[in-house]
This record gives structure tokens, sequence and C-alpha cells, in this order.
């Protein structure tokens, strides 16, 4: 939301740093880069880095708080930096360095490190960052914040500073880098990052303060980093929703190629997916049968089958067959089940059976339950299924009479026969807010059928109503990701530029919401967390239907955009979508230790010997599969191996790569070039395996007229470090 902010009154640090500031102290260093002055100045207990445009305000960030006298003096740079400062004082020595590397002049790193002189305890550190006017007065600076870290997700902060005009500023906490004082003080980065106007920036996390006081100590004589941010400032921009999501969106890739990004490693999704496909087929805990028909249970051996499940394993299963080569039985089991979902009377698929236990209401619907099945339904008949055809035509009326019921603002739950609003917001007094993107997406398969022109029509009608939400866009990833999917199909349909900008909206709100970190704190060291999409707009874990449902609306997204797409905003899409392959192993339970797994669940029980997925894990730590396993989520092996292993007529290995290929040409009898859709600066791992049980030929991988040297090799694997926007030639020896 954005918050237009009067200052009507000012913490005693606010007014500490105006009176500082109304001295002009003498600095203790400064440079300037492009049109920005920094110097370095002392107040009584911090040390400060004011950042100026000149006649046009600026930022103070404090780099160090001692709480009492201290030293500073210079020390030797290290490369790349500006200035490094020693700061001695009571607390022990902190260091502080200043980086704006001449490639990157839009931002500035300030990171700080403390070795304490005795055992330290941390009772309260006060936050980092304030707004200047043009007389270096905090409580004189206009402007408003666009949007702050929520819960554990990014330590984010992205803000107008309008008045005076200084510019457009993302600060970005590096919580990867602070995880050992997270650890030593036992607390957790939540909310971190944000304030009130003009107390700002980052509120390091310290132990609740009580009668009985934390004993928590940082160890003395042992080096830890309190703070490593990276705040990117650029011009103002016209205030637009959609200038602002741009903007936020390539200062967001600016400050992530700067980074130090964790490796990804390969992992097996075929011989995950193969796993998969038999536990379904055999496991008494997977399936359950009515009506003769086979349905899966949402949970191990709970929750009665719906639609949205059904249809999104069908789906997946499809895929695997067509990439397989052959339908696995399981799709027609699955297929055979879905008119009982089919409510003529109402003309719309059904959440539920018929024999639905009275436990449940069975004319509640969510949402978006109503609409995913459709998506799924339209794959299915845009791949030449004539009877998924058929049954998507006679409910998609439904669907439309729903929207224009809500005037295309969804409430969260509803019910089908009277469309009275069940429950009509969550806890930020919200509704469905994102729902308008996958219904918009819905609209545009039912266009691709039918070629009639009423489905545009409503697919503009939803993503225009959605104007204006800004960076409350977001309700729940996958649907945020499918909206952004839907805008760019609109714009590839109607070439409307106002689209393909819509969006970069969307995508905002969607990367808003992830952990561009990675956490070691209790159970989250032992599985990755880092890229990862929080479910929901307030959730406190990452779930693996979004993730990779999220994953396929990308896949989508990316195939419709071209070359007119903005290139930060490709590659942060695309990095999602390669540490996702990466980081999704972790939701089965085989890959984690079994005393990091939740001992009860919501929903069933774990069962570590199937392979299916958790749905939740947590960057604090939590223990994983507290809300369940899910079975519905099982489809996301077959969706990674699908769209990430690739199998080319005649060429005598399979391709694996964790950046989507965009094309594949054989340029002779043992030549193929593949071309790579990554983002600039940005790196993909290429894999040869062996195929149909053959041995691996010997291969040569050629980047611009230079072979590439392997990065592993193995009797089952060849692996090549490629950027990830690379067109590479690949040439083999023998059939």
């Amino acid at each position: 939301m954005m918050l237009d902010r009067t200052a009507t009154g000012a913490s005693p640090y606010t007014l500490a740093l105006r009176q500082l500031l109304a001295e002009k102290p003498e600095p203790v260093a400064a440079f300037t880069t492009a049109d920005l002055e920094v110097e370095l100045i002392c107040g009584p207990d911090s040390l400060w880095a004011i950042v100026r445009r000149e006649g046009r305000g600026g930022l103070a960030i404090r780099c160090a708080y001692l709480a009492g006298p201290f030293e500073c003096r210079p020390a030797r740079h290290q490369a790349g930096e500006r200035v490094r400062l020693k700061v001695k004082s009571a607390m022990g020595e902190h260091v502080v360095a200043l980086t704006m590397a001449e490639a990157q002049p839009e931002v500035l790193r300030v990171s700080v490190w403390l070795t304490p002189a005795r055992p330290l305890l941390v009772p309260f550190l006060p936050r980092d960052l304030y707004p200047l006017d043009h007389l270096d007065d905090p409580t004189g600076a206009r402007g408003h914040v666009e949007a702050a870290q929520r819960g554990l997700n990014s330590g984010v902060l992205f803000f107008r500073l309008a008045e005076p005009d200084f510019g457009t500023v993302l600060y970005f906490q590096n919580l990867t880098a602070l995880n050992d004082y997270y650890l030593a003080t036992d607390t957790k980065p939540d909310g971190a990052v944000g304030g009130e106007w003009p107390e700002l920036g980052y509120l390091p996390p310290t132990p609740p303060q009580s009668a009985t006081p934390p004993v928590e100590t940082l160890e003395a004589d042992k080096e830890i980093m309190l703070s490593d941010a990276l705040i990117a400032i650029r011009q103002l921009d016209d205030g637009s929703e959609e200038e602002g999501a741009l903007q936020f969106l390539r200062m967001l890739g600016v400050v992530y190629t700067a980074l130090d990004r964790p490796e990804t490693e390969f992992r097996d999704w075929v011989a995950r997916s193969d796993r998969t496909l038999e536990d379904l087929a055999t496991a008494p805990e997977a399936t359950v049968r009515h009506y003769g028909n086979l349905y899966a249970h949402p949970y191990t051996a709970s929750e009665y089958p719906d639609s949205m499940v059904q249809m999104s394993l069908l789906s997946a299963i499809h895929d695997w067959g067509r990439w397989n080569g052959a339908p696995h039985p399981l799709e027609k089991e699955f297929r055979r089940g879905l008119s009982k979902f089919h409510d003529r009377e109402l003309g719309t698929i059904r959440r539920y059976l018929p024999n639905v236990g009275k436990e449940k209401d069975k004319d509640a619907v969510d949402s978006w339950y109503l609409y995913h099945p459709l998506l799924n339904l339209a794959k299915l008949a845009l791949d030449g299924d004539w009877r998924a055809k058929a049954l998507f035509l006679k409910v998609i009326d439904f669907g439309i009479r729903v929207a224009h019921h809500f005037d295309y603002k969804w409430p969260i739950q509803f019910n089908v026969r009277d469309f009275s609003v069940l429950t009509a917001t969550a806890n930020d007094d919200r509704g469905q807010t994102d729902v308008g993107g996958i219904y918009a997406y819905v609209m545009l398969q039912a266009h691709a059928l039918t070629d009639d022109a009423r489905f545009l029509r409503e697919a503009r009608a939803a993503i225009d109503t959605a104007k204006g939400m800004r960076f409350n866009l977001n309700y729940q990833a996958n649907l945020t990701a499918w909206g952004a999917a839907a805008c760019m199909r609109l714009w590839r349909i109607t070439t409307d530029d106002s689209y393909r900008e819509q969006s970069y909206v969307y995508l905002a709100s969607f990367f808003h919401n992830c952990e561009i970190w990675e956490s070691r704190i209790a159970a989250a060291r032992h599985y990755k967390n880092f890229l990862g999409a929080t479910c929901l707009q307030d959730a406190p874990y990452m779930a693996i239907y979004e993730c990779f449902d999220s994953f396929a609306a990308f896949e989508r997204y990316l195939e419709d955009s071209g070359s007119d797409l903005d290139p930060g905003v490709r590659m942060l899409v695309s990095e999602y979508c390669k540490y996702a392959l990466d980081r999704a192993w972790y939701y089965y339970p085989d890959a984690l230790p079994e005393d990091v797994l939740a001992e009860k669940q919501r929903n069933g029980h774990i069962a570590r010997n199937l392979s299916f997925p958790l749905e939740d894990l947590y960057a604090d730590g939590q223990k994983a599969g507290q809300v369940g396993q899910e079975i519905y989520g099982a489809g996301a092996a077959m969706i990674f191996a699908t769209r990430s292993f690739h199998d080319i007529e005649d060429v005598p290995f399979r391709l694996y790569c964790n950046q989507f290929l965009r094309s594949a040409e054989r340029t002779g009898p043992k030549a193929l070039n593949v071309q790579f859709d990554g983002g600039e600066n940005c790196t993909a791992d290429l894999c040869l395996l062996p195929r149909n049980g053959a041995a691996l030929p010997q291969a040569k991988v050629t980047l611009e007229g230079g072979a590439l040297d392997r990065q592993s090799s193995s009797d089952d694997r060849f692996t090549y470090r490629v950027p990830a926007n690379a067109r590479i030639a690949i040439t083999w020896d023998s059939d």
C-alpha cells in the first residue's frame, strides 16, 4: 500500500540526527560518484553516511550505533571499496565498508562487522535510514513508502523521496549474511525492514526485554556481521503504478546481481516423477474410489476428493505422457471421474463430489478454486482433448456470471448457489485480489479455443479492474504469477503496451513476496529457501503448490514475452525458475532428516516412504510439514521434469538445463545448437545425460567458438556451467 507520510511527531533518534546535521560536522571521509556525494560523519553515538544530490535532498544511513563515545580511523580498502573505517568503542571494534562499484554507480553497499571486546548482550539497535530534505532535515522530507518487508520475506524497502525530488530508493538488507547474528542472539528477522517515515530501514532483531532479560550474547573477540545493506538510488519515477513496478524490478535486479547467490544442484526430477507415479498408482493413502472412479486424496489418506486436486494431477500426468511419448495409465483413470464434479443444474464444476461428507459445506468455494480447475481443463482442451473442450465450454459461462456478480473483485469464499459471501476478506481486509489474473488467463484460453471476442473482453475487464492495487495485488503467489502471464498474453494478442507494463505490476507484487535470502535458522539449515515465494501475502511459509504452479505460469510468461521484455525482469523471472528446480527438492520428506519433520499435521500424516511433497517449509526454521503431505502437489515432479529435461530426435543423450530451453536446432548429423532463455549476467547448469540405457558419447560443448570445460563428469552425467542466455553448440563423436 502506498503510504503518504507527514510527520506528526519525531523520535529522539530523528531529532538527534537533525541537530547533528544542523551543526555541519566535518566529514571523516568522502567520495563522489555520478551526481551523488557521500560523506562519512561522526555523531555522539553513531557513524553516519550522508548521501546527497545537490539541492535535491538525500539520505542519512546509520553505519554503526555505538551507544556512546567512539574513535574512528581509516583502514586499508578492500577490492572495490570506496571507504573502509575502523571504529573503536566500549563495545569493541566495528569495521564499516562502503562500496559503490563503477559498473553499478546507482548501488551503495554499506557493510558492517563487529568484534565485541567482551561477551555482548544486544538489548536494542535503532533503525538505519532517514530521508533528508534540501536542508539535511529528516523532519522536512516528504515522500511515501511503496513496499516494506513482509514477515520473513526479503529485507526490502521501496520508497520515493519526492519533496525534494531526490529520487526512488530501494533498500535491501542482505539477510543471508546475517545468519550468524540471528543464531547467536536467538532472533529472527521477521518484519525487520520497514519503519515509519522518516525513520526507516533495518531494525536489527533483538531478544524481547522483560523482567527476566535474555542472556544470549555475541561472542567476545569473534567478528560477526551486523548489517549488509544495498541501497539502489534512481531518479524519481512518475509515480504511476506501472512505472513504479518496473523501477522496483529493475532496481531489485541490480541488487540481486550484486549478491553472493547460493549454488544450485542437479535434481533428478525424472526419477522423482517415476517414483511419484508409482506411489499414486499403488499407495492406499493416495487414492480412493467413488462411483467406481479413482480420485486422489488431497493429503495422505485425508480429505475428500476435489476438482482442483483431480485436475491438477491430471494435467501434470498428461504433460508427463506427452513428454514420455505415451500416456500414463493414471491419466485415463483420473480423467474418467471428472464428470462427477460437473453440476449440470448450475452449469459449473463443483469443488466436491455429490457424496461429500456433511462436515463439508458442499456449496462453499474459494474464489480461486472455481477457476483453477478450468485453467487445467482448458489446457487439456488446447492439447486436442475434445471431451475436455466440451466440458469446458459447458461451464465457462458460470465462471463469467460469478465475475460479473462480484464486479471482478472476488471475496475469499462464497456460496455457488446464490453467490452469498461466506468470507469476504483475509486478515488484511482484502479479498482474493489476484483472482482476476487467473480468471483472465482462463478467458484467454477460451478465446484460443473459440476465437470468440467476448472472452478477450472478459480478460481485459478483469486485468483493468485490478489496476491501482500496486503492491497490494498479491493474495496467493501462483495466482499472481498467472496474472502476469495473462497480461503478457494480452499484450501479445492486442499489441497494447499497457498490458505488458501491467505484467510488471503483478511481478513486482510477486517478488515483493519472495525470500531472496538463505536461512540457516534452526531446521532451515537442512533445506533451501532462496528465492522462494511465501504462498500467501501473510503466510509464514513457502508451499510446494504455489512454487511449481508459479514455475509453470512463468514458463508461459517468458514464452509470450519475446525480445520486448525488460532484461532485468527476464532475469528475475528466470532466476526464480532456476532456483525452484533446486529448492523444491526439499519439500519431499525423504530429502530431510526425520527430526526436522513436524510430529503432528493439520491434514493427514507424513509418510517418508511416499514420494509426495510436504506443503510447508519455513524460513524461520520451524519444523517442516505442519500443514501436511500434499498429494495435490504431487504433480510438481512432473512439471519440473517435463520443462527441464529434453529428448531431441536422433540425439543420443538427454539434455537437462535449469533455464528454459527456447530453441534446439540440428545443424549436422552429430551437431546441435540450443538457445537458453535466462537473464544477463547469470548462469545455467547444462547436463548431458544417458538416453535409452546407452552410454554417453564423447561430446564437446562450445560457446562462441571456445570449448567449455566440464564442471564434473561421471558415467551418468556431464555437467557444464554456461551463461543463462547463451547459444550453445554441442557436437559428439559416436552414435
